[in-house]
């Protein structure tokens, strides 16, 4: 399992999103040399975890949470044989590219190693917006991304260090509790019925999931 490559993306104006200057960073292109990773601090205020990159909308991106953001080259292979048309990393808006990692089937919780120092945890699913229809000019896009729920990974900052190209990466720890990133996504977007079996991963879903999860519970018990 390896690092392919860090994308890092620039502010630009764009006609598809709806921040409030219209701006985005979504179109990430890979880092020439060694980058920083460390937590930006809390959503609304931190922005991305990875130095160079912009993220333009904190409403909605970036934070601790959402630190740092991975999707499998494998997973992109696919997009371009049913899509018929060249992804390059960083295109989905990933900051990370790997290569031999179930991205998608990781364990909320579960912990990576990056390089000999940088730890990061999985919180959560990427959930398809707007802006990443307008920039893959794909029609039905997040239809199609949300069916599919090979959504790639938001991670947190356990261990902040220096991340590049062709790093290795290694998991050193799995939880128990069985709930994916695929799964985390689903009960958030078309099947809430498991979002109770999200309890299962305690703290470290990403904050807003476990707010959910504990909502629906509790106005069910009434």
């Amino acid at each position: 399992m390896k690092l392919l490559s860090v994308n890092l993306g620039s502010p630009r104006a764009v006609p598809y999103t709806d921040q409030p200057q219209g701006l985005t960073g979504i179109d990430k292109r890979p880092a020439g040399g060694p980058v920083r990773v460390a937590a930006p601090g809390p959503k609304g205020t931190g922005a991305s975890g990875v130095a160079g990159d912009a993220v333009c909308d904190t409403r909605h991106h970036g934070g601790d949470d959402q630190a740092v953001y991975a999707f499998a080259r494998e997973d992109l292979d696919e997009w371009e044989r049913e899509l018929g048309r060249t992804l390059p990393n960083g295109c989905f808006g990933e900051n990370l590219t790997t290569g031999g990692l179930d991205v998608s089937g990781a364990l909320i919780g579960e912990r990576w190693r990056i390089g000999s120092g940088v730890v990061l945890e999985v919180t959560s699913g990427r959930i398809p917006c707007r802006t990443f229809q307008g920039h893959l000019a794909e029609r039905g896009w997040v239809r199609r991304f949300t069916r599919k729920g090979a959504t790639g990974a938001y991670l947190r900052v356990i261990e902040p260090g220096e991340i590049r190209a062709g790093d290795s990466v290694e998991i050193l720890h799995r939880p128990d509790h069985g709930v994916t990133v695929a799964t985390q996504f689903r009960a958030v977007t078309t099947e809430r019925e498991l979002l109770p079996g999200l309890l299962a991963a305690g703290e470290a879903l990403h904050a807003e999931t476990l707010a959910a999860a504990r909502k629906y519970v509790a106005d069910r018990a009434r």
